[in-house]
């Protein structure tokens, strides 16, 4: 794989309790940043993960931080355990970096599941995934809330999983 850096400019880091993760991130010379806690579970302490994210900005341009805790719960059939980590995830990662990124004059923000793992299906599934792109110069706000239905209903999807990054350093066109 080619460096990150070296083919879109910018520096990342990736915090993940997931080996193949990380290891893509080293694949992509990312920095990996351990956090005590992270487990890749439903246990996990989301808390820490948002707290090194937002360490992390200082000196980082881009930060992947991801959660397993959701598709384990979806591959348990657990919809209150991934109802309450989605909840996790928006309060001590999402909303935290959200305010931090705010204090910035260019940021980004992507949030998404890395796959579709609906909880009566028990397995990943093809469906493309709900997601949010924020940031600085983004203009369009569909003001639905963060579904997978009401994500059919603002008709944006990425045709080509592989311009996401470009997208996302560069920014989505408006």
């Amino acid at each position: 794989l080619e460096k990150f850096q070296k083919k879109f400019g910018v520096r990342g880091g990736v915090i993940s309790a997931v080996d193949l993760l990380n290891g893509l991130g080293r694949y992509l010379d990312w920095e990996i940043i351990s956090v005590p806690g992270a487990t890749g579970y439903f246990d996990t302490d989301y808390k820490a993960k948002g707290e090194y994210a937002i360490k992390a900005i200082d000196r980082l341009d881009l930060v992947f931080v991801h959660v397993e805790a959701t598709d384990e719960a979806g591959h348990s059939g657990l919809a209150d355990e991934k109802v309450k980590a989605i909840e996790e995830i928006d309060k001590h990662i999402v909303g935290p970096i959200m305010n931090r990124l705010k204090k910035e004059k260019d940021w980004r923000l992507y949030v998404a599941p890395d796959h579709y793992t609906p909880v009566i299906k028990k397995t990943h599934v093809g469906d493309p995934v709900p997601f949010i792109f924020a940031g600085s110069d983004v203009k369009k706000s569909s003001g639905l809330s963060y579904t997978e239905k009401t994500a059919k209903e603002t008709g944006v999807h990425l045709e080509n999983g592989y311009e996401l990054m470009a997208r996302l350093v560069k920014g989505w066109p408006n």
